[in-house]
């Protein structure tokens, strides 16, 4: 790894629609005098229309259009780079928007199960010590608020 890729000083940077990859561009010559070598941006993949955070991922081989096209992206790369800086990206793994029928991954292993590639991108116990419960995904949904559900006593626990 060279010494340019090693971050000296970072700055995150908060995306969303009102502040896309346009107005991240002219962010960077500011972000430069600070002395910053990497700018931290928060989740830019695809996610669910309107997502004011980006932690709901639906597609990881695009960039969020609510944030810009690709071009902005790249244009936002290129600034960064004209300058020397790097960047790093906010990943989380299990934040992946799985309910609804837009996120391809998901809606591949409900499909195909443990057959498809996408299988092991999820924390997916697989092999549960329940026998019946094997090969299965269990996906625990709630209705409102864990809280709210709870005091209701609507969350109720059963051993299968």
């Amino acid at each position: 790894m060279s010494a340019s890729a090693i971050p000296r000083a970072t700055y995150r940077v908060q995306l969303d629609a009102s502040f896309g990859f346009r107005a991240a561009a002219e962010l960077v010559p500011y972000l430069e005098r600070l002395g910053v070598s990497h700018a931290y941006f928060s989740p830019y993949l695809k996610t669910r229309p309107g997502s004011v955070h980006g932690y709901d991922v639906i597609d990881h081989d695009a960039v969020n259009p609510e944030l810009g096209s690709e071009d902005d992206h790249a244009a936002l790369c290129e600034r960064l780079s004209e300058r020397s800086m790097g960047q790093l990206l906010d990943i989380v793994p299990n934040h992946v928007g799985i309910m609804g029928s837009d996120g391809k991954w998901w809606q591949r292993v409900l499909e195909n199960g443990q057959a498809t590639r996408y299988a092991d991108y999820f924390d997916i116990d697989w092999r549960p010590a329940t026998q019946k419960l094997r090969g299965k995904v269990l996906v625990p949904v709630l209705g409102d608020q864990y809280g709210n559900v709870l005091t209701a006593g609507d969350l109720v626990l059963k051993f299968y």
